[in-house]
Protein backbone atom coordinates (compact mmCIF):
# COMPACT_ATOMS: atom_id res chain seq x y z
CA UNK A 1 0.00 0.00 0.00
CA UNK A 2 1.31 3.53 -0.58
CA UNK A 3 2.80 5.20 2.25
CA UNK A 4 0.33 8.36 3.53
CA UNK A 5 0.86 11.77 4.71
CA UNK A 6 -0.15 12.02 8.31
CA UNK A 7 0.19 15.79 9.50
CA UNK A 8 2.51 18.98 8.17
CA UNK A 9 3.92 22.09 10.24
CA UNK A 10 4.66 25.32 8.66
CA UNK A 11 6.40 28.00 10.42
CA UNK A 12 7.74 31.37 10.11
CA UNK A 13 10.22 33.39 12.20
CA UNK A 14 10.29 37.07 12.22
CA UNK A 15 13.42 38.42 11.71
CA UNK A 16 13.94 41.88 10.97
CA UNK A 17 17.46 42.79 12.07
CA UNK A 18 18.89 39.55 10.34
CA UNK A 19 17.01 41.49 7.07
CA UNK A 20 19.74 43.94 8.00
CA UNK A 21 22.74 42.19 8.93
CA UNK A 22 22.93 38.52 7.05
CA UNK A 23 20.70 38.67 3.87
CA UNK A 24 23.11 38.75 0.97
CA UNK A 25 21.20 41.81 -0.88
CA UNK A 26 22.40 43.79 2.27
CA UNK A 27 25.86 42.51 3.60
CA UNK A 28 27.16 42.46 -0.07
CA UNK A 29 25.78 45.92 -0.23
CA UNK A 30 27.76 47.15 2.94
CA UNK A 31 31.41 45.76 1.04
CA UNK A 32 30.83 46.95 -2.15
CA UNK A 33 28.96 50.50 -1.06
CA UNK A 34 29.29 50.91 2.66
CA UNK A 35 27.57 54.20 3.03
CA UNK A 36 24.92 52.87 0.29
CA UNK A 37 21.20 54.78 0.69
CA UNK A 38 19.94 51.69 0.13
CA UNK A 39 21.28 50.57 3.41
CA UNK A 40 20.27 54.15 5.07
CA UNK A 41 16.95 53.28 4.05
CA UNK A 42 16.09 49.72 4.86
CA UNK A 43 15.44 50.59 8.49
CA UNK A 44 12.96 52.51 7.97
CA UNK A 45 10.98 49.99 5.66
CA UNK A 46 11.35 46.87 8.24
CA UNK A 47 7.82 45.85 8.98
CA UNK A 48 6.79 45.31 13.06
CA UNK A 49 6.38 41.76 14.64
CA UNK A 50 2.40 43.01 14.46
CA UNK A 51 2.36 44.27 10.94
CA UNK A 52 4.04 40.46 9.90
CA UNK A 53 1.81 38.76 11.86
CA UNK A 54 -1.56 40.51 10.34
CA UNK A 55 0.20 40.01 6.68
CA UNK A 56 -2.28 37.81 5.07
CA UNK A 57 -0.12 35.34 3.04
CA UNK A 58 2.20 34.98 6.61
CA UNK A 59 -1.52 34.22 8.02
CA UNK A 60 -2.20 31.18 5.44
CA UNK A 61 1.41 30.04 5.07
CA UNK A 62 0.68 28.90 9.31
CA UNK A 63 -2.90 27.70 7.95
CA UNK A 64 -5.30 30.42 9.56
CA UNK A 65 -6.24 31.43 6.28
CA UNK A 66 -7.44 29.15 3.25
CA UNK A 67 -5.27 29.97 0.26
CA UNK A 68 -9.02 30.54 -1.61
CA UNK A 69 -9.92 32.93 1.07
CA UNK A 70 -6.45 34.32 0.25
CA UNK A 71 -7.41 34.73 -3.41
CA UNK A 72 -10.28 36.59 -2.75
CA UNK A 73 -8.48 39.57 -0.72
CA UNK A 74 -7.53 42.32 -3.25
CA UNK A 75 -3.94 42.89 -4.44
CA UNK A 76 -1.79 43.89 -3.69
CA UNK A 77 -1.59 42.59 -0.18
CA UNK A 78 1.17 44.35 1.39
CA UNK A 79 -0.97 47.46 2.60
CA UNK A 80 -4.09 45.71 4.02
CA UNK A 81 -4.00 43.47 7.38
CA UNK A 82 -6.06 40.89 8.13
CA UNK A 83 -8.07 41.76 11.51
CA UNK A 84 -7.82 39.25 13.90
CA UNK A 85 -4.60 37.74 12.83
CA UNK A 86 -2.98 35.03 15.08
CA UNK A 87 0.90 34.60 15.93
CA UNK A 88 -0.76 30.80 16.45
CA UNK A 89 -2.28 28.70 13.12
CA UNK A 90 -3.49 25.30 12.45
CA UNK A 91 0.19 24.21 11.11
CA UNK A 92 2.56 26.45 12.91
CA UNK A 93 3.54 29.96 14.05
CA UNK A 94 4.75 33.27 13.51
CA UNK A 95 8.02 33.31 16.54
CA UNK A 96 9.13 37.11 16.94
CA UNK A 97 12.75 37.70 16.49
CA UNK A 98 14.17 37.91 20.42
CA UNK A 99 12.34 34.03 21.11
CA UNK A 100 13.82 32.56 18.31
CA UNK A 101 17.13 33.45 19.83
CA UNK A 102 16.83 31.59 22.60
CA UNK A 103 15.61 28.56 20.29
CA UNK A 104 19.05 29.07 18.58
CA UNK A 105 21.10 28.75 21.42
CA UNK A 106 19.26 25.95 22.33
CA UNK A 107 19.92 24.24 19.09
CA UNK A 108 24.11 25.20 19.83
CA UNK A 109 25.69 21.98 20.56
CA UNK A 110 28.97 23.49 20.69
CA UNK A 111 28.83 27.21 22.78
CA UNK A 112 29.12 28.79 19.98
CA UNK A 113 26.14 31.23 20.35
CA UNK A 114 26.25 34.12 23.54
CA UNK A 115 23.67 36.09 24.75
CA UNK A 116 23.33 38.79 27.02
CA UNK A 117 22.47 38.17 30.46
CA UNK A 118 20.31 41.44 30.07
CA UNK A 119 18.92 40.02 26.83
CA UNK A 120 18.10 36.67 28.76
CA UNK A 121 16.89 38.09 32.05
CA UNK A 122 14.13 40.46 29.76
CA UNK A 123 13.08 37.37 27.55
CA UNK A 124 13.61 34.27 28.32
CA UNK A 125 10.21 33.60 29.94
CA UNK A 126 8.31 34.58 27.04
CA UNK A 127 10.16 31.86 25.34
CA UNK A 128 9.31 29.38 28.11
CA UNK A 129 6.16 29.61 27.76
CA UNK A 130 5.61 28.82 24.56
CA UNK A 131 3.31 25.57 24.39
CA UNK A 132 5.18 23.95 21.30
CA UNK A 133 8.82 24.02 23.68
CA UNK A 134 9.19 21.18 25.84
CA UNK A 135 11.04 21.63 29.09
CA UNK A 136 14.19 19.85 28.14
CA UNK A 137 15.01 22.82 25.55
CA UNK A 138 14.32 25.61 27.44
CA UNK A 139 16.88 24.01 30.19
CA UNK A 140 19.31 24.61 27.18
CA UNK A 141 19.47 28.01 27.91
CA UNK A 142 22.14 29.81 29.51
CA UNK A 143 21.84 32.70 31.82
CA UNK A 144 23.93 34.99 29.75
CA UNK A 145 27.29 37.10 29.30
CA UNK A 146 27.97 40.63 29.59
CA UNK A 147 27.43 42.59 26.92
CA UNK A 148 31.24 43.30 26.89
CA UNK A 149 32.40 39.74 26.28
CA UNK A 150 30.50 39.91 23.28
CA UNK A 151 31.69 42.91 21.88
CA UNK A 152 35.33 41.47 22.45
CA UNK A 153 34.48 38.51 20.42
CA UNK A 154 32.87 40.23 17.65
CA UNK A 155 36.24 42.78 18.13
CA UNK A 156 38.68 39.98 18.39
CA UNK A 157 37.21 36.40 16.94
CA UNK A 158 34.97 37.60 13.83
CA UNK A 159 32.15 36.67 15.79
CA UNK A 160 28.82 37.02 13.62
CA UNK A 161 26.50 39.69 16.05
CA UNK A 162 22.99 38.88 17.13
CA UNK A 163 20.84 41.77 16.84
CA UNK A 164 17.35 42.79 18.53
CA UNK A 165 15.55 46.03 17.98
CA UNK A 166 18.84 46.91 16.11
CA UNK A 167 20.61 46.32 19.25
CA UNK A 168 23.27 43.94 19.80
CA UNK A 169 22.45 40.83 22.19
CA UNK A 170 24.51 38.16 21.22
CA UNK A 171 26.94 36.69 18.78
CA UNK A 172 27.71 33.48 17.01
CA UNK A 173 31.56 32.90 17.33
CA UNK A 174 33.44 30.84 14.82
CA UNK A 175 33.71 26.90 15.13
CA UNK A 176 37.37 27.23 13.95
CA UNK A 177 40.15 29.22 14.09
CA UNK A 178 40.95 28.75 10.08
CA UNK A 179 38.03 26.62 8.29
CA UNK A 180 36.21 29.06 6.65
CA UNK A 181 33.09 26.57 6.66
CA UNK A 182 33.16 26.46 10.78
CA UNK A 183 33.32 30.43 10.43
CA UNK A 184 31.11 32.58 12.31
CA UNK A 185 29.11 33.38 9.02
CA UNK A 186 28.70 30.30 8.38
CA UNK A 187 27.72 28.76 12.02
CA UNK A 188 25.36 31.48 12.32
CA UNK A 189 23.36 30.30 8.88
CA UNK A 190 23.19 26.91 9.54
CA UNK A 191 22.42 27.20 13.26
CA UNK A 192 19.12 29.36 11.96
CA UNK A 193 18.53 26.85 9.44
CA UNK A 194 18.63 24.03 12.21
CA UNK A 195 16.62 26.24 14.57
CA UNK A 196 13.89 27.14 12.31
CA UNK A 197 13.89 23.16 11.19
CA UNK A 198 13.41 21.91 15.35
CA UNK A 199 10.51 24.22 15.49
CA UNK A 200 8.67 22.68 12.78
CA UNK A 201 9.27 19.19 13.28
CA UNK A 202 7.74 19.87 16.93
CA UNK A 203 4.82 21.13 15.25
CA UNK A 204 4.88 18.54 13.13
CA UNK A 205 4.40 15.59 15.59
CA UNK A 206 2.16 17.76 17.20
CA UNK A 207 0.15 17.60 13.93
CA UNK A 208 0.30 14.05 12.96
CA UNK A 209 -0.70 13.08 16.99
CA UNK A 210 1.96 11.18 16.72
CA UNK A 211 4.78 10.23 19.70
CA UNK A 212 8.32 11.19 19.25
CA UNK A 213 9.28 8.31 20.15
CA UNK A 214 7.43 7.27 16.51
CA UNK A 215 9.58 8.56 13.92
CA UNK A 216 12.28 6.33 13.02
CA UNK A 217 13.59 8.76 10.16
CA UNK A 218 14.42 12.30 9.24
CA UNK A 219 15.20 13.97 5.94
CA UNK A 220 16.28 17.63 6.07
CA UNK A 221 15.95 19.23 2.64
CA UNK A 222 16.80 22.49 3.31
CA UNK A 223 19.54 24.42 1.12
CA UNK A 224 22.53 24.92 3.62
CA UNK A 225 25.32 22.45 4.36
CA UNK A 226 27.02 22.14 7.03
CA UNK A 227 30.45 20.26 7.33
CA UNK A 228 34.11 21.19 7.64
CA UNK A 229 37.30 22.32 5.70
CA UNK A 230 37.16 17.96 4.75
CA UNK A 231 33.63 17.37 3.77
CA UNK A 232 32.05 21.23 3.69
CA UNK A 233 28.92 20.03 2.61
CA UNK A 234 28.87 16.53 4.46
CA UNK A 235 25.98 16.95 6.71
CA UNK A 236 24.09 16.39 8.90
CA UNK A 237 21.07 18.91 9.72
CA UNK A 238 18.42 15.86 9.96
CA UNK A 239 19.59 14.11 12.52
CA UNK A 240 21.01 17.29 14.44
CA UNK A 241 17.59 18.87 14.55
CA UNK A 242 16.05 15.43 15.63
CA UNK A 243 18.27 15.45 18.61
CA UNK A 244 17.22 18.94 20.05
CA UNK A 245 13.42 18.16 18.63
CA UNK A 246 13.55 14.88 21.15
CA UNK A 247 13.16 11.66 18.91
CA UNK A 248 15.34 9.79 20.11
CA UNK A 249 14.46 6.89 17.83
CA UNK A 250 15.46 8.72 14.95
CA UNK A 251 18.39 8.17 12.70
CA UNK A 252 18.58 10.51 9.17
CA UNK A 253 20.05 12.40 6.42
CA UNK A 254 20.22 15.06 4.48
CA UNK A 255 19.00 15.60 0.75
CA UNK A 256 20.14 18.61 -1.50
CA UNK A 257 18.66 19.48 -4.52
CA UNK A 258 18.28 23.18 -4.39
CA UNK A 259 14.65 24.43 -4.52
CA UNK A 260 13.43 21.01 -5.57
CA UNK A 261 15.03 19.24 -2.60
CA UNK A 262 11.51 19.16 -0.46
CA UNK A 263 9.93 17.35 -3.18
CA UNK A 264 12.72 15.40 -4.01
CA UNK A 265 12.79 14.55 -0.19
CA UNK A 266 9.32 13.45 0.26
CA UNK A 267 9.25 11.22 -2.54
CA UNK A 268 12.38 9.56 -0.58
CA UNK A 269 10.60 9.24 2.80
CA UNK A 270 7.23 8.32 0.39
CA UNK A 271 9.66 5.22 -0.86
CA UNK A 272 11.42 4.40 2.70
CA UNK A 273 7.99 3.88 3.99
CA UNK A 274 6.61 1.46 1.49
CA UNK A 275 9.40 -0.25 1.52
CA UNK A 276 9.18 -0.98 4.86
CA UNK A 277 12.83 0.35 5.72
CA UNK A 278 10.96 2.60 8.65
CA UNK A 279 7.35 3.03 9.46
CA UNK A 280 7.50 6.98 10.12
CA UNK A 281 9.39 9.52 8.43
CA UNK A 282 9.41 13.42 8.71
CA UNK A 283 11.08 15.32 5.74
CA UNK A 284 11.99 18.59 7.14
CA UNK A 285 13.50 22.36 6.08
CA UNK A 286 14.38 25.18 8.45
CA UNK A 287 14.65 29.06 6.59
CA UNK A 288 17.58 30.50 4.87
CA UNK A 289 19.11 33.74 6.22
CA UNK A 290 20.80 34.26 2.79
CA UNK A 291 17.56 35.25 1.43
CA UNK A 292 16.42 37.81 3.72
CA UNK A 293 15.35 40.96 2.08
CA UNK A 294 16.51 39.73 -1.12
CA UNK A 295 14.18 41.76 -3.32
CA UNK A 296 14.54 44.41 -1.05
CA UNK A 297 15.88 46.98 -3.18
CA UNK A 298 13.19 46.51 -5.54
CA UNK A 299 10.56 47.17 -2.87
CA UNK A 300 11.99 49.86 -1.45
CA UNK A 301 12.38 51.84 -4.92
CA UNK A 302 8.71 51.14 -5.41
CA UNK A 303 7.81 52.37 -1.73
CA UNK A 304 7.11 49.34 -0.30
CA UNK A 305 8.12 47.55 2.81
CA UNK A 306 10.75 44.76 2.98
CA UNK A 307 8.50 41.57 2.46
CA UNK A 308 11.48 39.17 2.91
CA UNK A 309 11.54 39.59 6.54
CA UNK A 310 10.66 36.12 7.77
CA UNK A 311 12.69 32.83 8.18
CA UNK A 312 10.53 30.05 6.66
CA UNK A 313 10.40 26.09 7.95
CA UNK A 314 8.40 23.37 7.52
CA UNK A 315 7.84 19.43 7.64
CA UNK A 316 5.72 16.99 6.57
CA UNK A 317 5.23 13.47 8.63
CA UNK A 318 4.87 10.47 6.36
CA UNK A 319 3.89 7.00 7.59
CA UNK A 320 2.38 3.32 6.93
CA UNK A 321 -0.93 3.95 5.28
CA UNK A 322 -3.64 3.72 7.99
CA UNK A 323 -6.49 3.52 6.07
CA UNK A 324 -7.63 7.39 6.10
CA UNK A 325 -4.84 9.53 5.72
CA UNK A 326 -4.10 11.05 1.85
CA UNK A 327 -1.76 8.88 0.07
CA UNK A 328 1.85 9.55 -1.76
CA UNK A 329 0.76 7.78 -4.83
CA UNK A 330 4.57 6.25 -6.03
CA UNK A 331 3.35 5.11 -9.26
CA UNK A 332 2.58 8.91 -10.82
CA UNK A 333 6.28 10.31 -10.06
CA UNK A 334 7.15 12.92 -12.99
CA UNK A 335 11.02 13.80 -13.23
CA UNK A 336 12.69 15.93 -15.33
CA UNK A 337 15.50 13.71 -16.57
CA UNK A 338 19.13 14.78 -17.86
CA UNK A 339 18.04 14.90 -21.75
CA UNK A 340 14.66 16.80 -20.82
CA UNK A 341 15.79 20.23 -21.97
CA UNK A 342 15.13 23.52 -20.15
CA UNK A 343 12.59 24.48 -22.74
CA UNK A 344 9.33 25.76 -20.87
CA UNK A 345 6.82 23.04 -22.73
CA UNK A 346 9.55 20.03 -21.96
CA UNK A 347 9.97 20.81 -18.18
CA UNK A 348 6.23 21.15 -17.63
CA UNK A 349 5.80 18.03 -19.98
CA UNK A 350 7.89 15.54 -17.95
CA UNK A 351 7.31 16.86 -14.82
CA UNK A 352 3.01 17.31 -15.24
CA UNK A 353 1.48 15.02 -18.50
CA UNK A 354 4.30 12.31 -18.49
CA UNK A 355 3.19 10.55 -15.28
CA UNK A 356 -0.86 11.18 -15.53
CA UNK A 357 -0.10 9.43 -19.10
CA UNK A 358 1.63 6.27 -17.46
CA UNK A 359 -2.05 5.42 -15.68
CA UNK A 360 -4.27 6.80 -18.63
CA UNK A 361 -5.24 10.44 -17.30
CA UNK A 362 -5.50 13.91 -18.14
CA UNK A 363 -4.28 17.18 -16.81
CA UNK A 364 -7.70 18.13 -16.05
CA UNK A 365 -7.95 15.07 -13.66
CA UNK A 366 -5.99 16.39 -11.47
CA UNK A 367 -7.57 19.12 -9.45
CA UNK A 368 -5.21 21.15 -7.79
CA UNK A 369 -1.48 21.78 -9.15
CA UNK A 370 1.44 23.14 -6.53
CA UNK A 371 4.34 24.46 -8.53
CA UNK A 372 6.23 26.97 -7.16
CA UNK A 373 4.36 28.99 -5.04
CA UNK A 374 6.19 32.18 -4.50
CA UNK A 375 4.33 35.04 -2.76
CA UNK A 376 3.24 37.59 -5.45
CA UNK A 377 3.46 40.45 -3.71
CA UNK A 378 7.38 39.90 -3.57
CA UNK A 379 7.86 38.84 -6.97
CA UNK A 380 5.94 41.28 -9.18
CA UNK A 381 7.51 44.18 -7.81
CA UNK A 382 11.04 42.72 -8.47
CA UNK A 383 10.16 42.10 -11.87
CA UNK A 384 9.74 38.11 -11.51
CA UNK A 385 5.90 38.23 -12.24
CA UNK A 386 3.32 35.83 -10.60
CA UNK A 387 5.44 32.88 -10.52
CA UNK A 388 2.73 30.24 -9.63
CA UNK A 389 0.36 31.82 -12.63
CA UNK A 390 3.08 31.62 -14.87
CA UNK A 391 2.93 27.84 -14.09
CA UNK A 392 -0.47 27.66 -14.79
CA UNK A 393 -0.77 29.21 -18.15
CA UNK A 394 1.65 26.96 -19.17
CA UNK A 395 0.29 23.81 -18.01
CA UNK A 396 -3.36 25.07 -19.29
CA UNK A 397 -1.72 25.48 -22.89
CA UNK A 398 -0.11 21.60 -22.76
CA UNK A 399 -3.66 20.75 -21.66
CA UNK A 400 -4.79 22.95 -25.01
CA UNK A 401 -2.06 21.49 -27.42
CA UNK A 402 -3.23 18.20 -26.00
CA UNK A 403 -6.90 18.25 -26.77
CA UNK A 404 -7.78 18.22 -23.54
CA UNK A 405 -8.94 21.76 -22.88
CA UNK A 406 -10.75 24.25 -25.21
CA UNK A 407 -9.04 27.52 -25.64
CA UNK A 408 -11.40 29.49 -24.36
CA UNK A 409 -11.30 27.88 -21.13
CA UNK A 410 -7.66 28.37 -20.41
CA UNK A 411 -8.59 31.32 -18.00
CA UNK A 412 -11.00 29.29 -16.16
CA UNK A 413 -8.12 26.31 -16.00
CA UNK A 414 -5.94 28.70 -13.46
CA UNK A 415 -8.64 29.30 -11.37
CA UNK A 416 -10.01 25.79 -10.99
CA UNK A 417 -6.68 23.93 -10.98
CA UNK A 418 -4.43 26.39 -9.42
CA UNK A 419 -3.53 28.60 -6.16
CA UNK A 420 -2.46 31.82 -5.07
CA UNK A 421 0.83 32.01 -4.54
CA UNK A 422 1.72 32.60 -0.75
CA UNK A 423 4.90 31.38 0.18
CA UNK A 424 8.16 33.16 1.62
CA UNK A 425 10.85 33.35 -0.97
CA UNK A 426 12.93 31.02 0.67
CA UNK A 427 14.43 29.19 -2.44
CA UNK A 428 13.08 25.71 -1.07
CA UNK A 429 9.74 26.54 1.33
CA UNK A 430 7.65 27.63 -1.77
CA UNK A 431 8.64 24.74 -4.48
CA UNK A 432 5.33 23.05 -4.21
CA UNK A 433 5.12 22.05 -0.67
CA UNK A 434 3.45 24.70 1.22
CA UNK A 435 -0.37 23.28 -0.12
CA UNK A 436 0.59 19.97 1.14
CA UNK A 437 -1.12 20.49 4.57
CA UNK A 438 -4.02 22.49 2.57
CA UNK A 439 -4.31 19.81 0.01
CA UNK A 440 -4.31 16.77 2.59
CA UNK A 441 -7.22 18.32 4.35
CA UNK A 442 -8.73 19.18 1.58
CA UNK A 443 -8.95 15.90 0.29
CA UNK A 444 -10.43 14.56 3.57
CA UNK A 445 -13.09 16.88 3.29
CA UNK A 446 -13.87 16.35 -0.33
CA UNK A 447 -13.30 19.51 -1.41
CA UNK A 448 -10.83 18.21 -3.84
CA UNK A 449 -10.10 14.29 -5.19
CA UNK A 450 -5.85 14.61 -5.60
CA UNK A 451 -2.95 17.24 -5.95
CA UNK A 452 -0.46 17.29 -7.98
CA UNK A 453 2.80 18.61 -5.89
CA UNK A 454 5.81 20.21 -8.20
CA UNK A 455 9.28 20.92 -7.23
CA UNK A 456 11.86 22.56 -9.36
CA UNK A 457 15.31 23.74 -8.73
CA UNK A 458 18.07 25.22 -10.57
CA UNK A 459 21.20 23.05 -10.74
CA UNK A 460 23.32 25.49 -12.39
CA UNK A 461 23.52 27.73 -9.70
CA UNK A 462 26.37 25.28 -7.81
CA UNK A 463 27.98 25.82 -11.70
CA UNK A 464 28.74 22.29 -12.22
CA UNK A 465 25.78 21.90 -14.53
CA UNK A 466 23.55 23.94 -16.53
CA UNK A 467 20.97 21.51 -15.78
CA UNK A 468 17.40 22.30 -14.78
CA UNK A 469 15.68 20.32 -12.45
CA UNK A 470 12.27 18.98 -10.99
CA UNK A 471 10.35 15.75 -9.88
CA UNK A 472 6.26 15.76 -8.70
CA UNK A 473 4.15 13.69 -7.14
CA UNK A 474 0.31 12.85 -6.53
CA UNK A 475 -1.79 13.11 -3.74
CA UNK A 476 -5.11 11.25 -3.57
CA UNK A 477 -7.58 9.85 -0.99
CA UNK A 478 -6.82 7.29 1.05
CA UNK A 479 -7.13 3.64 -1.21
CA UNK A 480 -6.88 1.06 1.40
CA UNK A 481 -10.13 0.24 1.65
CA UNK A 482 -10.93 -0.25 -2.04
CA UNK A 483 -7.59 -2.18 -2.34
CA UNK A 484 -9.05 -5.04 0.82
CA UNK A 485 -12.37 -4.98 -1.22
CA UNK A 486 -10.71 -5.87 -4.90
CA UNK A 487 -8.41 -8.41 -3.00
CA UNK A 488 -11.49 -10.10 -2.19
CA UNK A 489 -9.86 -11.21 1.04
CA UNK A 490 -8.76 -9.43 3.88
CA UNK A 491 -5.34 -9.84 5.51
CA UNK A 492 -6.62 -11.80 8.55
CA UNK A 493 -8.61 -14.04 6.03
CA UNK A 494 -5.54 -14.44 3.59
CA UNK A 495 -3.33 -16.08 7.20
CA UNK A 496 -6.25 -17.72 7.55
CA UNK A 497 -6.43 -19.96 4.47
CA UNK A 498 -2.62 -20.08 4.71
CA UNK A 499 -2.50 -21.68 8.34
CA UNK A 500 -5.32 -24.04 6.87
CA UNK A 501 -3.31 -25.23 3.70
CA UNK A 502 -0.46 -25.60 6.10
CA UNK A 503 -2.55 -27.91 8.36
CA UNK A 504 -4.44 -29.77 5.83
CA UNK A 505 -0.67 -30.43 4.28
CA UNK A 506 0.76 -31.73 7.54
CA UNK A 507 -2.04 -34.06 7.75
CA UNK A 508 -1.78 -35.76 4.60
CA UNK A 509 2.11 -35.98 5.52
CA UNK A 510 0.84 -38.01 8.22
CA UNK A 511 -1.47 -40.37 6.68
CA UNK A 512 0.82 -41.37 4.30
Amino acid sequence: MNSVIKGASYVLVHTPDMVLYNGTTQTTERIVNPDSEYLKEVPKHLRSYEDAVAYWPNQTYIGNVHPDELSEVEFPWYDKKKEGAQRYGKYGEIMPEEEFLFLVQASDMFEVVKLDKEFVAKYKDAFAKNPIISEDIVEKITDGVELAEIEHLMADDHAEGLYFEDKLVGCVKPAHDIDVNLSAHVMHENLMSKASSVLSILYAVRNAGIDKADVEYVIDCAEEACGDMNQRGGGNFAKAAAEIAGLVSASGSDARGFCAAPTHAIIEAAALVKSGAYKTVIVTAGGCTAKLGMNGKDHIKKGLPILEDCLGGFAVVISENDGVSPEIDLGMLGRHCVGTGSAPQAVIGSLVSDPLDRVGMKLTDIDKYSPEMQNPDITKPAGAGDVPMANYKMIAALAVKRGELDRKELANFTKEHGLTGWAPTQGHIPSGVPYVGFACEDIKEGKIKNAMIIGKGSLFLGRMTNLFDGVSFVIHGNTAAQEEAAAGVSEEEVKGLIAKAMKDFASTLMAE
